[in-house]
């Protein structure tokens, strides 16, 4: 990380947050996170905007909410929450999410069952069309 005075640049950010620089800005367009003032004086620094710690935490939290499953207005939501310490409101989001996941498990293990049904057929007769490609096609 590029730091100068224990803030770093927006690529330093970006590695820490294991995102890419147009991620960032895409997460800062959102309102994810601050866009800091660049900073002035000649040198090295001038004109360069610098992050600090709590930018690195924030980022960390939005990319660990999204590997959760949560929607960037959710995270958005939970950001808010953290302020406000509305402990009620973020279990609502969990259970909200909790809820997606489960019927997104079904709907996974429904396709895998339809797919194993699908091998077995194909595996048990090699002459004529493959049962796999056929209930594509239809």
């Amino acid at each position: 990380m590029t730091t100068t005075n224990g803030a770093t640049t927006i690529a330093g950010l970006a590695r820490a947050g294991g995102v890419g620089v147009e991620t960032v800005r895409y997460y800062q367009r959102r309102g994810l996170l601050e866009t800091p003032a660049r900073g002035g004086g000649s040198g090295l620094s001038g004109g360069v905007r610098r992050y600090g710690d709590e930018a690195v935490r924030r980022l960390r939290f939005i990319r660990s909410a999204q590997s959760s499953g949560f929607t960037l207005d959710q995270i958005s939501e939970l950001l808010a929450l953290d302020a406000s310490q509305d402990r009620v409101r973020a279990r609502e989001l969990a259970r909200e999410r909790i809820a997606d996941l489960d019927h997104r498990i079904e709907e996974l293990q429904a396709a895998r069952a339809g797919l194993s049904r699908l091998l077995q057929t194909c595996s048990a007769d090699d002459h004529g069309p493959c049962p796999i490609i056929a209930a594509f096609e239809t």
